[in-house]
Formats: structure tokens, C-alpha cells, sequence
């Protein structure tokens, strides 16, 4: 009996030894996995940008979009910001939203979005109310001093060289990275570029041909202006065949400059672009058809035009977000389609 007893209490003693082990085991693993969520995480974060560098302690939970089509790209990766800039161009009505960033908002059921009436000027009261946990300004023109009255208010995402010539790509980049997406990021962006490769691909005469983006007006024919390469409307082009000609790039002397000014007198500069392309409609090509400068603009003379009317979903289309370029990229090829054509008759 004692020595049933005896070996009752060792083998009580072994299985307790035997959990106090797999406890601590168990505490351990618990401890490791902590740490590898932890460095899976991979906060914080550093981004870099025109202004210096960002650092975003953890995740953001609310997002906040500045200027021009920031808001498309937490929308794209199904993110309604909780708040973000009205579009200052291109609307048709007093939403203050574009046709494809409404869209893509009913798709994600968001009936009511704090949409910032800020197209004279940042709200920063209204951008602090929205007690945002970072500020998506990727593709902006924010001064230095925007950006420091903004970082108060939560950490900012701006743009990484110079103003308003973020290209859609790097504007996804960093955009998403201020989320903590960007593997959902480069997803989206390698969808985006098939989208355009097999659209693109539908329309062979635009592959090669020069082309130049200007704006001009009717009131004034006496200049014309011109965005550069570096451009987001002139650098979608070139995704999609086309080149801007040595002839224009050689006249650009600040390569920071997204745009060009140049007088009537110098528009020969204009001499080897196959294409033009800018905002306008049948009254403003027939003024410049009239013009003794520009007329002898070899693409106005044969009309290889493609003019932007401002009553169409294309107006605010050339500046491309992922949204933006999927709902108008069939309309735009058509367009520059026709234009090309005309080079070849």
C-alpha cells in the first residue's frame, strides 16, 4: 500500500514537472510570435518625400486625402478616407466628385463622404476636425509651409520631388505606403498596367508618333503653353506609344518645371509633333486655324488634333489616377486613335 502511495506522488510529480515545461514552452512560442507579428507589421515606417521624411508609428486607421486625386487611390485599395479634397476641375456638379471617384464610393457604400470644400485653398480647420491618423498629399502642389501647418495636425505623405509632377505610379506608391498597403500597392499598379498594355495594344498607330501637350486660348493666341515630360497628363502619354519630340524637350531649362511657356512666334517648336493634344473644342481649333502663326503648325494644318472638351469625364482624365484612367482610357484612345490616323493619310 505505502509503496502504491510512493509511486502515486513521483508520477503526480512528473506530470506536473511535464506541464510546467510545456507552459513555459508555450510562453515562449507566444512571445516569439509576438515578435514576429510585430516585425511582420513593420512599424515604424519611414517615407521620404520632397520635404524630408515621414515616420508613421503604426497602421493608420484614418485617412485623410489632400488636392488632386489622392483620395482615388485609398478608394482603389477600398479605404474610404474620412475625409478629402473637393475636385477643383472637371466636375459637373456641386459634389465636388468626379464620375469615377462617385463610383467607386457607391461601390463601397459611403453615402455621405466629408468632402472638404477647399478648391481655393486647404481647410485646415475641417482637415483637423476630421482628426485624420495620416495626410495622403502624394500628388500635390503643398508649399514647405503647408506641409508643417498639416504635420500638427498628423503625419504627411507628400510628394517626392517637385510639385503636381508626381507620376499615377508613384503617387500609388506612396499613397499606399502611408496606408501600411503597399503590397496591395504594387497589385494595384501591375493590374493598372495591363489594363493599359492590352487597351493600348488595340491601337498600333499610336506607337512612335510625337506628340506635345499644349493649351491654347482663344482670348490670347499671341502664347501658347506646354506641360512637359514630366508632367503627369505628358507622361501618360508616353505609356500609352507616344514621345514628345527632342525639338520641345530641348527648350525646357528648369527639368523641376512641369510646364512651358512659349510666344506664337516660337511655335515652330511645335513643328515635330505628330500629335497635339490639349483642353479645348471646335471653336478654339477653328481660331487657331485662323491664327498667321499657328496655322502653320504642320499637326493644326492636317488636323492630327486631340482637344479635351470641358463638358466631358476626359477633362479631369489627363492628370490619371488608377479610377480615373479605367473609366475614361476607351474614350481617350479613340480620341488620340483619330488624331493618329490622320498623321498616316
Amino acid at each position: 500500500m505505502l509503496k502504491k502511495r510512493k509511486w502515486s506522488v513521483v508520477l503526480f510529480a512528473l506530470v506536473a514537472m511535464i506541464a510546467l515545461l510545456m507552459g513555459c514552452s508555450n510562453q515562449s512560442d507566444s512571445k516569439s510570435n509576438a515578435g514576429k507579428d510585430t516585425k511582420t507589421a513593420g512599424y515604424p515606417i519611414k517615407i521620404k518625400h520632397a520635404f524630408g521624411e515621414t515616420t508613421l508609428k503604426s497602421k493608420p486607421k484614418r485617412v485623410v486625402t489632400i488636392q488632386w486625386g489622392n483620395q482615388d487611390i485609398a478608394l482603389a485599395l477600398n479605404v474610404v478616407p474620412v475625409g478629402f479634397s473637393a475636385a477643383n476641375f472637371g466636375v459637373q456638379d456641386d459634389s465636388g466628385l468626379l464620375p469615377w471617384t462617385a463610383k467607386k464610393l457607391k461601390e463601397l457604400d459611403a453615402k455621405k463622404p466629408n468632402v472638404f470644400k477647399d478648391t481655393d485653398g486647404l481647410d485646415f480647420e475641417a482637415i483637423s476636425d476630421a482628426k485624420p491618423d495620416v495626410i495622403l498629399a502624394a500628388y500635390s502642389g503643398i508649399t514647405k509651409e503647408d506641409y508643417e501647418t498639416l504635420s500638427k495636425i498628423a503625419p504627411v505623405v507628400a510628394y517626392p520631388n517637385a510639385p503636381w509632377t508626381t507620376t499615377w505610379r508613384e503617387q500609388v506608391k506612396l499613397d499606399s505606403a502611408g496606408m501600411g498597403m503597399e503590397k496591395q500597392g504594387d497589385k494595384l499598379i501591375k493590374d493598372t498596367e495591363k489594363l493599359i498594355k492590352d487597351k493600348a495594344s488595340k491601337y498600333p498607330q499610336l506607337k512612335g508618333k510625337k506628340v506635345a501637350w499644349v493649351n491654347f486660348s482663344a482670348k490670347d493666341l499671341s502664347k501658347l503653353h506646354l506641360y512637359t515630360p514630366i508632367d503627369s497628363r505628358a507622361a501618360f502619354l508616353s505609356e500609352l506609344g507616344l514621345e514628345y519630340p527632342k525639338s520641345i524637350t530641348d527648350k525646357i531649362k528648369d527639368k523641376k518645371s512641369y510646364s512651358l511657356e512659349l510666344s506664337a512666334e516660337n511655335a515652330e517648336a511645335l513643328n515635330d509633333a505628330d500629335i497635339i493634344v490639349g483642353y479645348g473644342d471646335d471653336a478654339l481649333y477653328k481660331a487657331i486655324k485662323k491664327d498667321s502663326l499657328l496655322s502653320k503648325i504642320p499637326a493644326i494644318k492636317r488636323g492630327s488634333v486631340a482637344f479635351i472638351a470641358s463638358d466631358t469625364p476626359l477633362v479631369a482624365a489627363g492628370t490619371p489616377t488608377p479610377l480615373s484612367i479605367e473609366y475614361t482610357i476607351d474614350d481617350y484612345l479613340k480620341l488620340l486613335g483619330k488624331a493618329a490616323d490622320k498623321v498616316d493619310e
